[in-house]
């Protein structure tokens, strides 16, 4: 399982254009997940093979930071 932990820095926008661009989400789902980040503190984006999962939380980690985001993802057994 890919998950994404809620911070007090992220905008809800990039939360949003994230869960669109690596985990393939419409504008309603990704807004759905993102809430669930905002209100729960922790969402998941998806399960996946570990391998694909690994790729996918280290593209969001190198976008977060290149956009100075503070925004976390990591993994989970599911």
């Amino acid at each position: 399982k890919v998950l994404m932990l809620n911070d007090d820095y992220t905008p809800m926008e990039f939360v949003v254009l994230v869960l669109k661009r690596f985990f393939s989400m419409d504008l309603e789902q990704a807004t759905r997940v993102m809430l669930h980040v905002h209100q729960r503190g922790v969402g998941v984006c998806g399960i996946f093979p570990y391998e694909i999962a690994e790729t996918k939380v280290n593209q969001v980690m190198d976008f977060a930071k290149q956009n100075q985001h503070p925004l976390q993802c990591t993994l989970e057994k599911a």
